[in-house]
């Protein structure tokens, strides 16, 4: 028998990847929101010193007002490319959220949200650590686009 607690919990995470396998991620606990979306935008804009483009589906936090002025502030730093509705598959970052989820320790299932917290951020700094992994995400034939037209590298 395996007793469990009956709390459910959950983190959430963002990722930035290049066709170079960089990886930018930031794990936080909070729903998605322009906030949220502008700290991270932060974070990414001051480790370039050139223009970043991100390819991002079409989440109400991505398209806030908040977020456009913080564009608009910043308009040499990051632009934001929006993916059609529905379509996940022109998405590389989806597969790093495959990835994630297919990674996490099956033996132990993390106790708390702190846990998850961590086990997350391990996953990411490993795949910091590992960019052929990265630079595969953009191998499959619906992310060939990006590769084609390549303005993303970072």
């Amino acid at each position: 028998m395996v007793r469990r607690s009956g709390n459910r919990f959950s983190v959430n995470a963002m990722s930035a990847i290049s066709t170079r396998g960089r990886m930018h991620f930031m794990v936080f606990t909070e729903s998605l929101t322009a906030g949220v979306m502008c700290r991270f935008l932060d974070r990414l804009a001051g480790h370039f010193d050139h223009k970043v483009h991100l390819v991002v589906d079409g989440h109400s936090a991505h398209r806030s007002k908040k977020v456009r002025d913080w564009l608009a502030s910043y308009p040499d730093d990051v632009e934001l490319h929006f993916l059609p509705p529905y379509s996940p598959e022109l998405n590389p970052d989806e597969l790093v959220n495959a990835d994630l989820k297919h990674s996490l320790p099956k033996q132990h299932r993390a106790r708390n949200q702190a846990e998850l917290a961590a086990e997350t951020r391990r996953f990411f700094r490993r795949r910091q650590r590992q960019p052929q992994i990265v630079r595969g995400y953009f191998g499959g034939p619906h992310a060939r686009y990006i590769l084609d037209e390549n303005p993303m590298s970072f």
